[in-house]
């Protein structure tokens, strides 16, 4: 019989066997068995034995083939769940540390309870980070989007088999993006609520029933989970915004109108300062832009109403007194006309007006209106004679400094260091720089006013009288009196070399003791600032020098001067071509030669 496990098992086991052999063998003896039954019970004992230990291999290969199995099977779970988890370590590294199936199944059995707890935290952070990603996608797509949340559902569930640290850091990368937008639309939705419920104050309008008719969620914006920040919404908020901004334009334009027509009521009516300061809040809206416009109320249908009635009140008030208004317009075109030095039209006359108002042939409104359209004109045609009016300006301010600048060379005392002296020195060189560029300020003037009448088709008046013909005659009475202070200088020095010849004959004459200049003004006064001003002076007839034409000069004249001149500014530009008979009648009614000034 074979002997098997350790030496001392098998040495202990044999030595068993043999006394039973012995103790069989005797007993078979004893009982008188021939040697051919013993070598049957023998072979039979034998055969018995084999059938054990072939029972007990069957069972020792069986229990192995279970454990290679159980070995596998862990081995394959664990390889399995370090896929899942994306784990490093792979079941070769526990084979090398193992030798029986016993060992290393007793070393699988816990690395597979260690990852399948593992992979039990793992699943919930996927499944909360899912859950988070799956909301946030429902809040972003809208409730009512039930297929785009389906859609986001399937493809989280098919992706459960990796739960790699590299899959869960994707799920954690797309939840950040989705809370920032969610962020960023909730942020959107915020701003455009607040836009919303500013447009909403300013107009007048029930805030509540605006947002609600985008989504009912927006009237709790102060809970972020009820606000709603789909793109429907965001598209709604949007479209009411620029509704809301149109609705304010129009209004700013329709209160603008009013206004308008208000302050020319105003202005009209001589409304008092307790009337106007009734509607100051919205007259406020003339000052600034439109997105500056931010009261409360400010463009409510209330406030839109209440200043239209105030214009349909002026309105009804302005017939009443239209007579009055017709004047007090016609007053005021009569003094643009003044200030621009332009002719009223007559037609609109103050007493033509108010005889055709009494005897009733014009309806006032109509004459109000005419006057108001020639207001307009006049302010247009004020506006295209600007530049040459400036010049003009420039040229009566270049003359009055020439007037002050003779009598100033006059006064026999005017370098005496008298006080305020050196002022006048300084004003005087001014005055000579000034006056060396008159006549090129006269040419150039003469040069744009005629392209303005070719331009205009049109003479350029000037309180009546052409300003290209006052210019001509200041061109020639300029010319006239530097003739005059010439001949005046050459008799003066005529006058001075006799006066030395005779006192060469008949020797020097005491000159007269000459007056305390105290006493004498010589034509000056003191002005305001301390220095010396040349008072007027008429000159005499007989050695004057005579007076330079302006159109200051020509508005003090008679009205048959103007007429005259009217008449002669048809002719040519030049007086050459003056008759002789109108020189004779011009100096027989005016007491000069035209060209020369009008004795006063």
């Amino acid at each position: 019989m074979l002997a098997v496990g350790s030496p001392f098992t098998s040495v202990r086991t044999s030595s068993s066997c043999n006394a039973l052999l012995r103790e069989l063998q005797q007993i078979w003896s004893d009982i008188g068995e021939s040697e051919a039954d013993k070598d049957r019970m023998l072979l039979e004992l034998e055969r018995e034995c084999l059938e054990v230990y072939r029972r007990k291999v069957e069972e020792a290969a069986n229990a192995k083939a279970r454990l290679h199995q159980s070995v596998a099977s862990k081995e394959a779970e664990v390889a399995t769940l370090m896929a899942s988890l994306g784990e490093l370590n792979s079941p070769s590294q526990i084979e090398k540390r193992s030798k029986t199936l016993k060992e290393k199944l007793a070393s699988v059995t816990p690395l597979v309870e260690e990852l399948k707890t593992k992979k039990e935290e793992r699943l919930k952070q996927f499944a909360d980070i899912k859950a988070q990603i799956e909301k946030i996608s429902v809040e972003i797509s809208g409730y009512s989007n039930h297929v785009n949340d389906h859609i986001v559902i399937n493809s989280l569930t098919l992706e459960e088999t990796d739960l790699s640290l590299r899959k869960l850091n994707e799920y954690q990368t797309r939840l950040r993006t989705l809370q920032k937008e969610k962020s960023d639309r909730l942020h959107k939705v915020l701003e455009h609520i607040s836009e919303v419920h500013s447009l909403c104050g300013v107009l007048g309008l029930d805030f509540g029933q605006t947002v609600s008719d985008v989504h009912p969620s927006l009237e709790r914006t102060s809970i972020e989970q009820a606000t709603n920040i789909s793109n429907s919404t965001l598209e709604g908020l949007e479209h009411t915004i620029l509704t809301l901004k149109t609705e304010r334009k129009t209004r700013i334009q329709k209160l603008k109108e009013i206004l308008t027509s208000l302050y020319e009521l105003w202005n009209l009516m001589d409304s008092s300062r307790d009337e106007k300061s009734k509607f100051s809040r919205i007259t406020s809206i003339m000052r600034v832009s439109e997105t500056e416009v931010t009261e409360p109320g400010l463009l409510s249908t209330e406030t839109i109403e209440q200043a239209s009635a105030e214009v349909e009140r002026l309105t009804k008030l302005k017939a009443g007194r239209m007579k009055q208004l017709v004047l007090k317009r016609r007053s005021e075109l009569e003094e643009i006309c003044r200030m621009t030095h332009i002719e009223a039209d007559p037609s609109t006359a103050s007493e033509k007006s108010n005889a055709l108002i009494d005897s009733g042939l014009v309806d006032p409104s109509e004459l109000l209106a005419n006057i108001e359209v020639q207001i307009v004109k006049v302010k247009e045609e004020a506006t295209s004679r600007k530049d040459i009016m400036d010049r003009v300006d420039r040229w009566l301010s270049a003359c009055e400094e020439e007037n002050w600048l003779e009598e100033y060379n006059k006064d026999e005392n005017r370098y005496n260091a008298g006080r305020g002296s050196h002022v006048n020195l300084k004003r005087a060189e001014r005055a000579r720089v000034t006056i060396s560029k008159i006549p090129a300020i006269v040419d150039n003037l003469i040069h744009k006013t005629l392209a303005w009448e070719d331009e205009k088709k049109t003479m350029f008046l000037y309180d009546g009288a052409r300003l290209v013909t006052i210019l001509e005659d200041y061109k020639l009475s300029r010319q006239q009196r530097e003739e005059e202070k010439r001949r005046h200088r050459d008799q003066k020095k005529l006058q001075d070399m006799l006066l030395t010849e005779k006192e060469a004959m008949y020797g020097s004459k005491p000159s007269p003791r000459k007056s305390n200049s105290f006493r004498k003004t010589n034509g000056y006064r003191a002005n305001g600032n301390g220095s010396m001003t040349p008072t007027p002076r008429r000159n005499s007839v007989g050695g004057a020098t005579p007076e330079l034409l302006t159109p200051r000069s020509y508005s003090g004249r008679q009205n048959g001067y103007f007429k005259e001149m009217r008449r002669l500014s048809t002719a040519p530009l030049n007086f050459v071509a003056i008759s002789k008979e109108d020189t004779m009648s011009y100096a027989s009614i005016y007491g000069s030669e035209p060209g020369s000034p009008p004795q006063s």
